[in-house]
C-alpha cells in the first residue's frame, strides 16, 4: 500500500452558527435543508444521512462530549468528472452538522473541484440567514 497526497492537501471548512443567528432549531432541520439543496441541484446526488450521535451512543464504549446534543452527516456526490481512479479516495462529499445547546458547527472537507466548494459554501452560509 502506498500513501500519497492528492491535490497537495484538503482543508476543513467550518462555520459556527449561534442558534440566535439562524431559523433552524435542530441539527435535523439543517440536514433536511441540505438534503433539499442537494435534491434540487443539477448534478448533486443524495446518498445517505449518517446519524453519528445515535451510532456512537449505542456503542458499548461510545463516548460523546457533554456539550454535543446531536451530530449528523449528509453524504452526497457532485460527480461531474471521473478523471482518474485516485479521485475515488476523496469522494463522496459530506457535510457534518453538530448541535450544541446554543450553537451549531457545520463542517466539510475541501473538494478537489472548485465549483463544488463554492456550492457547499453557499449552502452552509445560507444557514445563517433568518
Amino acid at each position: 500500500m502506498k500513501q500519497s497526497l492528492q491535490q497537495n492537501q484538503y482543508a476543513v471548512f467550518s462555520l459556527e452558527v449561534e442558534k440566535s443567528e439562524t431559523r433552524f432549531t435542530t441539527a435535523k432541520e439543517i440536514i433536511d435543508y441540505l438534503q433539499e439543496q442537494i435534491n434540487t441541484h443539477e448534478t448533486a446526488t443524495f446518498i445517505a444521512i449518517f446519524d453519528h450521535y445515535a451510532h456512537t451512543q449505542q456503542l458499548p464504549q461510545g463516548q460523546i462530549a457533554d456539550e454535543i446534543i446531536d451530530a449528523m452527516s449528509i453524504i452526497f456526490c457532485f460527480g461531474i468528472t471521473l478523471p482518474s481512479p485516485d479521485v475515488m479516495a476523496v469522494r463522496p462529499r459530506s457535510i457534518g452538522v453538530t448541535e450544541m445547546e446554543d450553537k451549531f458547527l457545520i463542517t466539510f472537507i475541501e473538494a478537489p473541484m472548485p465549483v463544488a466548494n463554492i456550492t457547499m459554501e453557499e449552502w452552509v452560509k445560507a444557514i445563517c440567514n433568518r
